[in-house]
C-alpha cells in the first residue's frame, strides 16, 4: 500500500492532487458557508442524535450483512452481501440524503434541489423533503426519465418536481449542470443535495462521511460473523462513487483489505460507448472539482455511455481518482453484457434482483479468484425494481441502448 493514503482530504479539500472547489463567484458564499460549518454541525450532539435515530427507525439500519451461500459455493470462497437494497427507498442513497437534509435544516434552508441518474438519489431526496416538509426540485436527464420511469413516478408521488435536462447526452452529467445553474440563481434559500462523492469541497468529504455508515457496520458485522473486523476484498460499483466510498471508507487505511471498484465499460472501453473513467480519463475539472475526467485533447467532455443510468457519468469522485492514482484502489471496467449476465445470475442463485449498477460489482466475481478461506464483501447498493424494463428488453433481445 502507498504510504500516507488517507480517507480524509486536506483542509482545502484535496485528496492528493484531486478535489478542491472550482466554482463560479456566485456560488462562493454557499460553498464557503458549508465548508465553514459542516463539520461543526454534523459532529454536534444534537445532529448525531437525530441522524442516528432516523437511520435506525426510518431507514431501517443497520442493513444486514448476508452470507450468500450459493454464490459462495459457485465461486468457492466466502461471499457476504451488504444489503443496502433493503434500506427505505431501495438503495444506499438515503444514508446521505438524511444527513444532508438535517444539515440544510440547521442552515435554515427552505428549498432543496438535487440531480439524479438512476433516480435512486432523486427518490431518496424527495423522501426526506417530504419527511421535513421542504420544497424539492429534482433534475434528471430526459434519457434517464424514460429508462427509469418507476422512480420518476415515485418522486412525483412524494411531492417533488422533476425537471428534465435536455442538453448533451441528456443523462446524469447534464442533470448536474442544470442543478448547479439553479443553485447559482437561488443562492440564499436553496441547499443542493449532491448525490455522490463529486462536486466542490466539502461535498465529496461530506457525502463519504454520511455513506461511511456502510463500512462502519461491515466491521462490526464481520467481527460477529467471522471473528475479525475486516474482509480480504471489498467490491463496489462506481459512477461518481458514493456507495464505493462508503464501503471502502473504514478500510482505506488498512493495507490488508483490497479495495476493488467496478466502472461501466459500456459496450467496451475502446468503443466510444463507455463510462470507464479511470481507463479513459485524464485530470480535468467537472462540476466544481479537479478529478479524472473523460475528455478530448482540447478538454471537451466526452459523452459517457452505460446501460445503467447511475454509472453513466464521465468523471469520478476525487477520492476515487486519488485511490486509483495512488494504487490503493483497483479499478476495472465491466461491460453491459457482463453486468447483465451477472444480474440474471444473482437473481436466480440468491433470489435477489440487483440494480444494474450493482450487477457491475457482481460481474467481477468471475475474475476475482478469491481463495476458499478468504472473505469477500460485495456492496449490494440497490435493488433492481427500477431496472425491470431494461432486464426484460435485454432478455428478449429488444434492448437498443440509448442515444
Amino acid at each position: 500500500m502507498t504510504p500516507n493514503v488517507s480517507k480524509s482530504p486536506s483542509q482545502k479539500g484535496y485528496y492528493g492532487s484531486f478535489g478542491g472547489a472550482y466554482i463560479p463567484e456566485m456560488l462562493f458564499p454557499n460553498v464557503e458557508e458549508l465548508e465553514n460549518s459542516y463539520l461543526q454541525i454534523i459532529n454536534s450532539e444534537e445532529f448525531q442524535k437525530e441522524y442516528w435515530q432516523l437511520l435506525r427507525d426510518y431507514v431501517g439500519r443497520p442493513s444486514p450483512l448476508y452470507f450468500a451461500k450459493r454464490l459462495s459455493e459457485k465461486y468457492n470462497t466466502n461471499i457476504y452481501l451488504k444489503r443496502e437494497d433493503l434500506n427505505h427507498t431501495g438503495s444506499h442513497k438515503i444514508n446521505n440524503t438524511i444527513g444532508q437534509i438535517l444539515l440544510a435544516k440547521h442552515l435554515g434552508k427552505k428549498r432543496i434541489i438535487a440531480e439524479t441518474g438512476a433516480g435512486q438519489h432523486g427518490v431518496a431526496t424527495a423522501t426526506v423533503c417530504a419527511l421535513m416538509g421542504l420544497e424539492c426540485i429534482v433534475y434528471m436527464g430526459e434519457v434517464d426519465i424514460e429508462r427509469q420511469r418507476p422512480n420518476v413516478e415515485r418522486m412525483k408521488l412524494l411531492g417533488a418536481t422533476v425537471r428534465p435536462a435536455t442538453s448533451g447526452s441528456k443523462t446524469l452529467k447534464d442533470a448536474t449542470n442544470e442543478a448547479i445553474r439553479d443553485w447559482i440563481n437561488n443562492p440564499i434559500d436553496t441547499h443542493y443535495i449532491i448525490g455522490s462523492v463529486v462536486g466542490p469541497h466539502p461535498y465529496p468529504d461530506m457525502v463519504a462521511r454520511f455513506q461511511s455508515v456502510i463500512s462502519e457496520e461491515i466491521k462490526k458485522q464481520l467481527q460477529e460473523k467471522t471473528g475479525r473486523d475486516y474482509p480480504d476484498y471489498v467490491l463496489a460499483c462506481v459512477g461518481g462513487g458514493s456507495n464505493a466510498a462508503g464501503t471502502f471508507y473504514h478500510f482505506i487505511e488498512n493495507p490488508k483489505v483490497r479495495l476493488i471498484a467496478l466502472e461501466a465499460g459500456g459496450q467496451g472501453v475502446n468503443t466510444g460507448k463507455s463510462a470507464a473513467t479511470t481507463a479513459l480519463g485524464k485530470m480535468g475539472i467537472i462540476h466544481g472539482s479537479k478529478t479524472l475526467l473523460m475528455q478530448t485533447k482540447d478538454g471537451q467532455i466526452i459523452e459517457p455511455y452505460s446501460i445503467s443510468a447511475g454509472l453513466d457519468y464521465p468523471g469520478v469522485g476525487p477520492i476515487h481518482a486519488y485511490l486509483f492514482d495512488s494504487r490503493r484502489g483497483e479499478y476495472y471496467a465491466v461491460t453491459d453484457e457482463e453486468a447483465m449476465e451477472a444480474g440474471f445470475m444473482v437473481s436466480k442463485i440468491e433470489g435477489i434482483i440487483p440494480a444494474i449498477e450493482t450487477a457491475h460489482a457482481f460481474a467481477y466475481l468471475e475474475k476475482l479468484n478469491a481463495k476458499p478461506d478468504e472473505v469477500v464483501v460485495v456492496c449490494l447498493s440497490g435493488r433492481g425494481d427500477k431496472d425491470l424494463a431494461t432486464y426484460i428488453k435485454w432478455q428478449e433481445g429488444t434492448y437498443k441502448g440509448h442515444e
